[in-house]
């Protein structure tokens, strides 16, 4: 009985044995076809060979690594397999591309090797009427519409009042009682920028707010899934557009109605009606409305997100602060403000008041140090200019960019098969590029007259992409982050209120992990 019972176990044993080989042999069977399920698709007309690289599990591909490693998964992988990789994520076969030479190419070759590629539910929460939605010649059309909207004429009128609305902003931060989460306030004062200074809507603080919110349930719902049923995020996502549609309206038919009888140029949409006119266009208010949400969009997270690791690079690195702030001095633009009184004080007070009135907020305005702003004294802010540029390619806001391709075509000795999905990266660019001495460290010298170290490769710093979809907006995200760092530099100084800097997310946009909190304090004079 004994002996009976021993042989029924280990039967037993060698059963769950078998089977489990069997399933793993059946797994890496499954595995091995479907790598060469991918391995045929390669253009048989191109002698060149795919790319290396793993295309993972079948359906899933390596979806989950990635998912679950963040940067490390495109980092192990092209330390492994190089600067060009081929990977399966989100059901596609992609392509990772890092190098300057190599998203030169790719950022060069929009319309003719490469097309865009943003998700269906982006594509349709923003509107037909958009740049994501246009290609080749329509692109082109409307990106001459809008480059009027950022031309320096357009830009020197925006200046005054963008001014004014940071140094509102700075202002409540530095009187809050506790720490302020600089990313959040960092979105809120981006969201003021482009509905109250580019847009030119003027608007009570309560509809500000309730905007900003209604902007943000728009935002969280551009990368949903793109089913439009009760309660899914893409319907969410319709539902917050056509709200702040509907708030842009009535603004956009008066100006329509006043630009038939004078050239008053006051915002973004004067200047694109205006531009259209020379152009020989017409925009109905549905394209004017959608290109104004995608104004936004295009001016938010990213900008908001360069504001914030621009704060904590200056939090980390101390000299930077001095360096900048003696620039300012050099150039007039320093603390140096003469004593007043207490009856002119008083007067200053209320012409605050008045001005902050007119602007929609509700707490009195900074008395801030810093005079009203010119783009040629922007442009005399050498050093911070150098900040600035090291900001954006130490911690470049966006990681990277899609693209699909619309031909086969070669690659760094590989060959890149038409319909393969093309991820190119700025961060592993800047942070790999040759250019760059130490790019482990930060360093805005490196941009200075005397070194310059982009001059030599213009692909190794692409913090704006680059090509015919560049960012039509880089000039004014520029002058946006120079006027925060001034006023930030000039009027106030700043703590960190945790023992330790956050960690950074590097998708979809660079943002601290869990906040960036800090302490903020006007400058005593």
């Amino acid at each position: 009985m004994f002996a009976l019972a021993q042989f029924g176990v280990l039967s037993a044993l060698a059963t769950a044995l078998t089977s489990v080989l069997s399933a793993l042999l059946l797994l890496a069977l499954t595995r091995q076809l479907w790598s060469l399920r991918w391995s045929l698709t390669r253009d048989k007309e191109s002698r060149l060979p795919l790319p290396k690289g793993s295309m993972g599990w079948p359906l899933v591909g390596e979806t989950f690594h990635w998912l679950f490693q963040g940067s490390n998964f495109h980092i192990s992988r092209r330390e492994r397999h190089g600067n060009v990789f081929k990977t399966h994520l989100l059901g596609k076969p992609v392509v990772r591309v890092t190098g300057a030479e190599n998203i030169r190419k790719i950022l060069l070759g929009e319309h003719s090797l490469v097309c865009t590629q943003w998700p269906q539910s982006t594509r349709i929460i923003l509107g037909p009427n958009t740049l994501v939605n246009s290609i080749g010649d329509l692109h082109k059309r409307k990106r001459k519409v809008l480059a009027k909207v950022f031309s320096r004429g357009a830009l020197e009128s925006y200046l005054p009042r963008l001014q004014d609305v940071v140094k509102s902003e700075i202002a409540k931060w530095c009187s809050e009682p506790g720490a302020v989460e600089v990313y959040g306030a960092a979105r809120s004062l981006m969201f003021r920028i482009a509905v109250g200074v580019l847009l030119g809507l003027r608007l009570e603080e309560e509809r500000i707010v309730y905007l900003a919110a209604i902007f943000e349930q728009l935002m969280n719902n551009l990368f949903s899934l793109p089913v439009d049923a009760p309660f899914s995020g893409l319907r969410k996502g319709i539902k917050a557009r056509e709200i702040l549609h509907a708030n842009m309206e009535k603004i956009i038919q008066e100006k329509m109605e006043r630009q038939q009888v004078e050239d008053d140029f006051q915002d973004a949409f004067d200047y694109m009606l205006s531009s259209a006119k020379e152009h020989d266009q017409q925009l109905s208010i549905q394209e004017l409305k959608e290109m104004a949400v995608e104004l936004i969009f295009a001016a938010h997270s990213t900008t908001a997100s360069a504001s914030t690791s621009l704060v904590l690079q200056l939090l980390r690195h101390p000299a930077v602060v001095q360096r900048a702030r003696a620039e300012l001095e050099a150039e007039d633009l320093g603390c140096d403000r003469p004593v007043t009184t207490e009856t002119e004080e008083e007067g200053d007070k209320q012409d605050q008041e008045e001005a902050h009135r007119l602007l929609g907020h509700g707490s009195p305005r900074s008395r801030s140090h810093i005079p009203v702003l010119t783009l040629d004294q922007l442009s005399r802010l050498r050093y911070l200019d150098c900040v600035i540029k090291e900001v954006l390619r130490f911690l470049p806001p966006v990681s990277g960019g899609y693209r699909t391709a619309l031909q086969t075509f070669e690659l760094d000795g590989y060959q890149i098969p038409k319909g393969w999905s093309v991820m190119y990266s700025i961060r592993d660019t800047h942070e790999t590029a040759a250019a760059f001495q130490s790019p482990e460290q930060f360093d805005p010298d490196r941009f200075g007259p005397d070194r310059d170290e982009s001059r030599s490769s213009r692909f190794s710093f692409v913090p704006f992409g680059g090509g015919v979809r560049s960012c039509v907006g880089k000039e004014l995200a520029q002058i946006i982050l120079k006027t925060l760092a001034v006023e930030l530099v000039g009027t106030c100084t700043w703590t960190l209120a945790t023992d330790n800097f956050p960690k950074m997310q590097t998708v979809p946009i660079v943002h601290p992990v869990s906040g960036l909190h800090v302490l903020c304090d006007l400058l005593l004079i």
